[in-house]
């Protein structure tokens, strides 16, 4: 399985292919979908460009890009319908309290949520999306104590998947990337039965990718982890780099 994480944190300043609108984030996810992506991950912006969990900022991004992405554009592509993923990342509220309340008032809601397990309240996050019925992802980065916290909560049976992500180090290499990426594979402690999603970021981005297909796991791949393609050349679009990752 493919996700494409269409924008992440960036910008019109590291590129100006990154959508933000809700407009221009259904285009892409359209895009990717038809390329090959079986789901989305967006963060969903404020028009100044801020990420942001308000329901007058997420419920327009979900309801445009499940309308252009949905189930009509994933069926001609062999999929039933295309799953929206969204983050509760600190850069979309820095206050841990304030996200818990933000779950709580959306009217239209995500098929999955990333809830980053280092992040302080991560399990009262978690909580308040199970509350509501929405599914877990539980991001798990190398080099914090995320894994660590994830192994002894009691929501981590209830999870729905695992993404191992291993952030970007400016002096690694691509023999590195892979190194780390198995290093956190070997140190987390796996619910019976949750998938794992293993990713790389920008120099990394590839390498950790290619070693998610050779091990079977879900990969993703989109101008949140990086700007560029397997050749080193800048991407257009989220769909030029599916497309990439699925030939690669």
């Amino acid at each position: 399985m493919l996700q494409a994480c269409l924008n992440g944190l960036r910008g019109p300043g590291d590129s100006a292919a990154v959508p933000m609108s809700p407009e221009s984030l259904a285009e892409s996810a359209a895009r990717a979908v038809a390329a090959g992506a079986r789901e989305v991950r967006v963060y969903p912006r404020t028009p100044c460009g801020a990420v942001s969990l308000s329901p007058r900022v997420l419920t327009p991004v979900l309801e445009a890009v499940r309308a252009a992405a949905g189930t009509r554009t994933a069926a001609a592509n062999g999929v039933a319908s295309a799953r929206v993923r969204v983050a509760t990342a600190m850069a979309a509220e820095t206050d841990p309290g304030r996200r818990v309340e933000r779950i709580r008032s959306w009217p239209v809601l995500p098929d999955l949520v990333s809830v980053a397990w280092h992040e302080p309240d991560a399990e009262e996050v978690a909580a308040a999306l199970l509350q509501r019925g929405v599914g877990v992802e539980a991001a798990l980065r190398s080099g914090t104590d995320g894994p660590a916290r994830f192994a002894r909560s009691p929501l981590a049976p209830r999870v729905r998947r695992i993404v191992a992500a291993v952030p970007y180090s400016p002096t690694g290499t691509r023999t590195g990337a892979e190194a780390a990426a198995r290093s956190l594979l070997a140190a987390l402690v796996i619910p019976p039965g949750v998938p794992v999603l293993l990713h790389g970021e920008e120099g990394g981005a590839w390498p950790v990718l290619r070693l998610a297909r050779r091990l079977g796991l879900a990969a993703r791949i989109g101008f949140e982890d990086t700007l560029l393609l397997p050749d080193g050349t800048p991407a257009r679009s989220n769909a030029e780099l599916v497309t990439a990752a699925l030939g690669s």
